[in-house]
């Protein structure tokens, strides 16, 4: 429980101010104990009162008042990293009331539209979910260049192998195929435990071989995981705030796949200590047991369990397969092969290849959350048209210069690219019915790992016939610059719309019975009140 007090000396006018309830970062209603205590109406908190205390009335008329706050945040694993700023806007939001200022609704470091407690809790819940899929995601990518050397495998080896990984994505389609079917919380928290389990096979394996398909399996639980964290976030947040959400599972995934750099250097204590990064995962089997006591059904599959399925739109489905094609061509290879480029061209040791990963990629949480926050107030096409063309030129340019400019160029691109996220990852759930929403975004992701693996092979092949990997990203970059022009001349704007207008088949006659942002009640954790 925090606690928020703040002193005031106002007049008459100023105390009726005061005494009104806030519609501010949370909306407050007179609460039923006395005419100056308000509970939350609305807001990310599990508990909020706040109570005016009048205390005195000076000479001149006016009145000493303390303004406090009592509230709990209904964000789990994540509420002291927002506590100081909520406790900041609240403060604010009592000094503008007393002022006769208009309070901020929203600060800019929040979601464009109020979260209600149910989203905040099932958003903290993904994120913590997005770590762990972020770690598992990368840990083949960081480890390959280590095994391989274990193993006596070359550049051709490395590229087959993590090409024939994301067959793994078959797997993927199914699992959340049948989450159309199932529920998204039952299939969410098995292919977790799931992949969690099955990635730490890979400190057992004898061969190049028996580690790729062991991480074949694993791979494929995580891509899973990843994609039904994305369908369960739109399905749940508000219209104009789902991109922020993205962002906020972005910057969770990328933190994941931080922790994996960050227990790198451990590859250097010997041959075959790279295994360990493989065991480090178990440690996250706590947090899904935690996820599993309080995350929620979403709400839109319990509204349309049952329901006949609705048809996939094949234009919308073709578009959207096509450009994670031409995304994975260059992004898979650009990013795979980015530690054996630094190992082999660049003379890197395992610490400074994590040293420069952390210093270069780190930087991309801003592209995320600038992005997000534009995606969801400016529309989606321009930022992802220009991310993606920035981001592909200063990465090509980082793999064809060395020194400074090659960090520099890197740290550019990571952020300039790191906006797309946000920017095209909602247009996977928000264009498909519910009822078909786990397919449609299966298939396209498999078709994006045929586009990664594609790239991967073209680029270990080019590296070998051109004499390095930076001739061959340049050829590749020709895939993002035909997706920024798909973008801008075939995509539709889905800012603020909800998803029964995108999908007109989903929408329900009795209408959603909890919608996103407009009520504490439902199946998310409720506490007291204090």
């Amino acid at each position: 429980m925090s606690r928020v007090v703040v002193h005031h000396t106002v007049d008459d006018a100023a105390l009726q101010r005061l005494l009104a309830p806030r519609d501010a970062i949370i909306v407050e209603e007179p609460a039923r104990v006395g005419d100056r205590t308000f509970d939350a109406a609305l807001g990310p908190v599990r508990s909020y009162r706040r109570t005016l205390h009048v205390d005195a009335t000076l000479a001149d008329g006016r009145h000493h008042v303390v303004d406090e706050i009592r509230f709990s945040l209904a964000i789990p694993f994540f509420a002291l990293l927002f506590v100081l700023p909520v406790r900041s806007a609240l403060t604010q939001a009592s000094k503008d009331a007393a002022a006769g200022h208009t309070v901020e609704r929203q600060p800019w470091w929040a979601p464009p539209d109020r979260f209600d407690r149910r989203a905040a809790t099932v958003l903290a819940m993904l994120g913590a979910l997005s770590i762990v899929g972020g770690y598992l995601g990368t840990l083949i990518t960081q480890t390959i260049t280590f095994a391989a050397d274990r193993f006596d495998a070359d550049d051709s080896a490395q590229g087959l192998t993590l090409a024939l990984v994301r067959i793994g994505v078959v797997l993927a389609l199914f699992i959340v195929a049948a989450s159309d079917r199932r529920g998204r919380r039952l299939l969410l928290l098995g292919t977790a435990t799931a992949a969690i389990l099955v990635a730490a096979t890979g400190a057992l394996a004898p061969s190049l071989f028996w580690l790729g398909s062991s991480q074949t399996v694993a791979r494929g639980l995580s891509t899973a995981l990843a994609l039904l964290v994305g369908i369960v976030a739109a399905e749940e947040l508000p219209a104009g705030s789902r991109a922020y959400g993205v962002s906020v599972m972005a910057l969770a995934g990328g933190l994941g796949a931080g922790m994996c750099v960050w227990v790198l250097p451990l590859a250097d204590l010997g041959p075959d200590a790279w295994r360990i990064l493989y065991l480090v995962p178990l440690a996250a089997l706590p947090i899904v047991l935690r996820v599993s006591r309080l995350l929620p059904e979403s709400r839109r599959f319990v509204v349309h369990r049952g329901h006949a399925p609705i048809g996939v739109d094949r234009s919308r489905l073709g578009l959207l397969a096509v450009s994670g094609f031409l995304a994975s061509v260059f992004l898979a290879p650009a990013s795979q092969f980015q530690n054996e480029f630094l190992r082999t061209e660049r003379g890197f040791s395992a610490s400074r290849i994590s040293a420069f990963t952390l210093l270069t990629t780190t930087p991309a949480g801003i592209g995320v959350a600038v992005g997000g926050r534009l995606a969801d107030v400016r529309g989606r096409r321009r930022v992802a048209a220009v991310g993606l063309l920035g981001g592909a030129g200063f990465t090509v340019a980082a793999y064809v210069t060395s020194g400074w400019p090659m960090w520099s160029l890197s740290g550019l691109g990571s952020i300039i690219a790191a906006a797309t996220v946000p920017a095209l990852g909602v247009y996977g759930p928000e264009l498909f019915p519910t009822t078909g929403r786990g397919r449609a975004n299966g298939i396209i992701t498999l078709i994006g790992v045929v586009g990664s693996s594609v790239g991967l092979l073209a680029a270990g092949y080019l590296s070998e016939r051109l004499g390095g990997l930076g001739p061959a990203m340049a050829i590749l970059a020709i895939g993002p610059v035909l997706l920024a022009v798909l973008i801008l001349t075939r995509y539709p704007e889905t800012a603020h719309r909800e998803l029964e207008d995108l999908n007109p088949g989903d929408r329900d006659p009795a209408g959603l019975a909890e919608p996103a942002g407009g009520t504490l009640n439902g199946d998310a954790p409720t506490g007291p009140k204090p």
